[in-house]
């Protein structure tokens, strides 16, 4: 079975980050201090480097910027800056829609090429755009938005085959899902290569496409608006024809855990990584992320859910969630006016609140174990009953601290990731306060890896 496995040789530097976690659905923080956004992303490496472009959600629903990150072990992931921003007017100015940004690089140009779908603020226009950067991160100059071959486009997603040549996925209400074939330049649609008409079960959107040795994989999501539903896949050999039919790959009546598809990594010939959207309709900027390794055997897909994985050095395998131990909430030391409050989903029934705030509310939690000296990824369980994040500076073995965001969280407690260096023993202290006078969460308590 071609199947993602455990490496277990490995050299002791990757045992000391083998703990970084991805967490799936959780508030993904950045280091300036903010929840990841780049939603409806696309992922494109270069130089041994990953570069994720996606929609800046931190304004609303209405067009902001587009934004580019960069990583190299796709878990701690740096804002670089906006490839495309607001304009005063015309198709980037206020009010306007822009989705589901992909990049790729064109071999001839020597160009990145950004396709993304366009739309007036009530989806009347269903076109596509596209701009070219001569560099990943850098600023693109802005080409012009279209119907391409005079049909309507909403989601939308790019993909690159083996021989070099570039082709649209794209979805419209009439004429179903499509492959496009672009030209040389990636600038311009030439021809349809496939469709799937909207009869039967045929009724997809969010695109995202593989190539696997021989067969392409193609995933998308069924048509539900911005709820989740159980998304399928469809493989082939042919762009052209001979596609399977469409089939689930995640857990029956999961709704694909909450999540729609953005996009596929491939990690190697026989191994990839689902990013999909979780999102929150009347509060965008709030959605999170659910990235999560796919269990590839020939032309079967399946994907199960994880309170958080971790990926190994080459991406092209993970393990599972590293044993954790737990530190409530309640019993750490608080200062200032720190105190206890009710929380009935919480672990106890009981969580650490009031921190921050004009009493500077503080709370402390020392013995903390590590069975490792090195980078490790500690899940905080938290509350915040707010329509926007909160923020606390988070401290580690006395640290300067680093500013963690934590999105509206109510009913269960969610996880925010705090990626930190601890040390071998037991005498590890997190201390968790105020950001620049405001809240802070309300916590349950810590998840913190042993090894």
């Amino acid at each position: 079975m071609r199947s993602l496995t455990l490496l277990l040789a490995a050299t002791l530097s990757h045992l000391a980050t083998a703990s970084l976690q991805i967490v799936p659905g959780g508030t993904w923080t950045t280091p300036d201090g903010e929840h990841l956004q780049a939603h409806g992303a696309g992922l494109i490496q270069v130089n041994g480097t990953y570069y994720m472009v996606g929609e800046d959600k931190s304004g609303g629903h209405s067009f902001s910027n587009v934004n580019c990150y960069s990583s190299t072990d796709l878990v701690q992931w740096t804002l670089v800056g906006a490839i495309l921003s607001r304009q005063g007017s015309g198709d980037l100015g206020p009010n306007r829609v822009v989705e589901r940004p992909k990049v790729i690089y064109n071999d001839r140009t020597k160009k990145y090429v950004l396709w993304m779908h366009m739309d007036s603020s009530n989806y009347g226009e269903a076109r596509v755009a596209v701009a070219t950067g001569d560099s990943v991160c850098g600023r693109y100059q802005y080409i012009r938005s279209f119907q391409p071959l005079g049909r309507e486009s909403r989601d939308m997603g790019l993909f690159k085959d083996d021989d070099g040549k570039g082709y649209l996925l794209t979805e419209d209400r009439k004429h179903g899902l499509r492959i496009v074939a672009l030209s040389d330049d990636y600038l311009s649609p030439t021809t349809d290569v496939f469709s799937w008409r909207l009869e039967g079960g045929n009724r997809v959107e969010a695109p995202a496409m593989i190539k696997l040795g021989r067969t392409y994989f193609m995933f998308a999501s069924m048509m539900t608006g911005w709820d989740a539903n159980e998304n399928q896949y469809t493989t082939s050999t042919s762009l052209s024809g001979g596609w399977s039919g469409w089939k689930k790959f995640a857990d029956n009546g999961s709704k694909t855990y909450n999540s729609q598809t953005t996009y596929i990594l491939k990690t190697s010939e026989s191994s990839a990584i689902y990013l999909g959207d979780r999102w929150l309709k009347d509060n965008l900027m709030a959605s999170t992320y659910v990235w999560l390794p796919l269990s590839i055997s020939g032309t079967s897909v399946t994907m199960k859910n994880f309170v958080s994985w971790v990926p190994t050095a080459n991406f092209a395998s993970w393990q599972n969630p590293p044993a954790e131990n737990s530190y409530e909430g309640e019993r750490a030391t608080y200062e200032g006016k720190a105190r206890n409050i009710d929380c009935s989903t919480c672990s106890n029934k009981v969580a650490a609140g009031y921190i921050g705030g004009p009493d500077n509310g503080k709370v402390t939690f020392s013995g903390i174990r590590s069975d490792i000296d090195g980078l490790t990824t500690i899940r905080i369980k938290f509350l915040n009953g707010d329509s926007k994040p909160r923020y606390a500076n988070v401290s580690v073995n006395g640290d300067a601290g680093r500013k963690v965001a934590f999105l509206p969280a109510k009913g269960d407690p969610a996880s925010s990731t705090l990626h930190a260096r601890l040390r071998r023993g037991t005498d590890n202290v997190v201390v968790i306060e105020g950001w620049n006078g405001g809240w802070g969460p309300d916590i349950d308590r810590l998840m913190v890896p042993v090894q």
